[in-house]
């Protein structure tokens, strides 16, 4: 699959209404940790297979959403799964955690 880029606008159709799993990375661009991360998750979602989507929502643009989920650093990493939150990884991570979360 193709790495995508959810907005305040389509978050709800995307990612809440979503049957399956949805990994959606919280970052910004001016966030090192974030870009250093970006190869990372785009490999995952390359990988992904099935009922798996994978995102970035950029919380300088959709600061609704960051507020919404609580996002007080980044990059942060939220699990959704049939449209409900249920795990949250907060900074850096390597690539074998969050293919785990997909699993």
């Amino acid at each position: 699959m193709e790495l995508k880029h959810f907005t305040q606008n389509d978050f709800e159709g995307e990612v809440l209404n979503y049957e399956g799993k949805v990994l959606v990375d919280f970052w910004a661009t001016w966030c090192g940790p974030c870009k250093m991360m970006g190869p990372v998750v785009e490999k995952i979602a390359e990988e992904a297979t099935g009922n798996v989507k994978v995102g970035k929502v950029d919380v300088d643009e959709n600061p609704d959403l960051a507020v919404k989920y609580g996002i007080m650093s980044i990059p942060t990493f939220i699990l959704f799964e049939n449209g409900n939150p249920t795990k949250t990884l907060v900074g850096m991570q390597d690539k074998t955690t969050l293919d785990s979360l997909l699993k």
